[in-house]
């Protein structure tokens, strides 16, 4: 099958880019003609106030991409969607709505001559705009399917079309300079949030669980700041927690990502809504055991009581709860030593299924 996977790559940098590449990779070696259609210019830096594109490859580079499509030239788009015609199937993987126009733009091109499949990380973003939902609509009646990573996902993809919707787990797409670090097994007192920072990831709801937890035990929060810092800051401040909590904005590349885990008894994550992530992955490739919330596929991905805990979203005590939890005596080393990474490879195979059809 030859298929036609539109989506960043390198040099873009996060998940949704080593998504891609992977998926293009496991695809290939499934015996499938393969190719990506990535970005020059995804959209205007005041759309991601983040770092966008890094200097070196977070895993190994998929041979036949080709970046040809600019934000700035929809003529461009439909150029794209005329070659890609001849495609037994093309694969738009949806990040944002920011990127529906040029998929519209892709779909007049292809003027319905090849299979589409929407490959929607986020149905609708987790903090929404008034046009959001129209756009995505707009986008999910015009293709042929809809692959979403959870149930939660795919119901809400059903009231937004009737085209057939499809689930699959989504599997490890890793870092590949993730391999741990040598641990000695020692309690540091410390926890990890790890990744971009946004209201819906909860780190405020975190820094106020850590003033009501153990009076001990201080956080790292290692990721790029999209609100910028000022009010984390004054939270920390506020708190009286400014002795116990490191701030390290910026991407983390992911040769530190290795020493940044080893310092740290797990990983929290704190969020209010989730869809699917790969942080419980990373922690448990690093031997973490994950604080996690009731959202999304955490409750999948987590052990409770086994290799990490669950707490309510949105919910202070919970969380401030389960920090209690996790450092009474005995249990970091007890839920360190419950941590297994995952065989990804049946995972994998399931999800081509579902994005091929069969």
């Amino acid at each position: 099958m030859r298929v036609a996977i539109v989506g960043p790559a390198f040099p873009y940098k996060g998940g949704g880019a080593r998504h891609t590449t992977e998926l293009a990779h496991r695809l290939a070696a499934a015996g499938h003609d393969v190719v990506i259609e990535s970005w020059r210019a995804q959209y205007p830096s005041f759309l991601y106030p983040g770092q966008q594109t890094i200097s070196e490859p977070e895993g190994e580079p998929f041979p036949g991409t080709r970046r040809r499509l600019d934000w700035r030239r929809p003529d461009g788009w439909w150029r794209t969607g005329r070659a890609l015609r001849s495609s037994d199937l093309v694969v738009l993987v949806v990040l944002s709505t920011v990127q529906v126009p040029s998929y519209l733009g892709i779909l007049a091109g292809l003027r319905g001559r090849t299979p589409v499949v929407a490959l929607c990380h986020n149905v609708l973003p987790h903090e929404r705009k008034p046009y959001d939902e129209p756009l995505m609509r707009r986008l999910l009646r015009k293709v042929d399917g809809v692959l979403v990573h959870t149930e939660a996902q795919a119901e809400l993809a059903r009231t937004l079309t009737g085209r057939p919707v499809r689930v699959a787990e989504m599997a490890a797409h890793l870092p590949t300079a993730t391999a741990a670090a040598p641990g000695d097994g020692k309690v540091r007192r410390r926890l990890l949030f790890f990744g971009i920072v946004r209201p819906y990831k909860g780190l405020d709801v975190l820094l106020r669980a850590l003033a009501e937890g153990p009076d001990d035990v201080a956080l790292t929060v290692a990721g790029e700041f999209w609100g910028g810092l000022d009010e984390t800051r004054e939270l920390i401040r506020s708190l009286d927690l400014t002795s116990r909590v490191e701030l390290r904005p910026g991407y983390v590349p992911a040769a530190d990502v290795p020493g940044l885990f080893a310092a740290a008894d797990a990983l929290v994550l704190p969020y209010r809504t989730a869809t699917a992530s790969q942080n419980v992955w990373m922690a448990h490739e690093q031997g973490l055991p994950v604080i996690a919330t009731d959202v999304g596929g955490f409750t999948s991905q987590i052990r409770d009581g086994v290799d990490g805990l669950i707490c309510r979203p949105d919910d202070v005590a919970s969380l401030a709860s389960a920090l209690r939890r996790f450092y009474e005596p005995g249990e970091p080393e007890r839920l360190r030593s419950g941590v297994r990474p995952v065989d990804h490879g049946p995972l994998w195979a399931a999800y081509l299924d579902a994005l091929t059809g069969n």
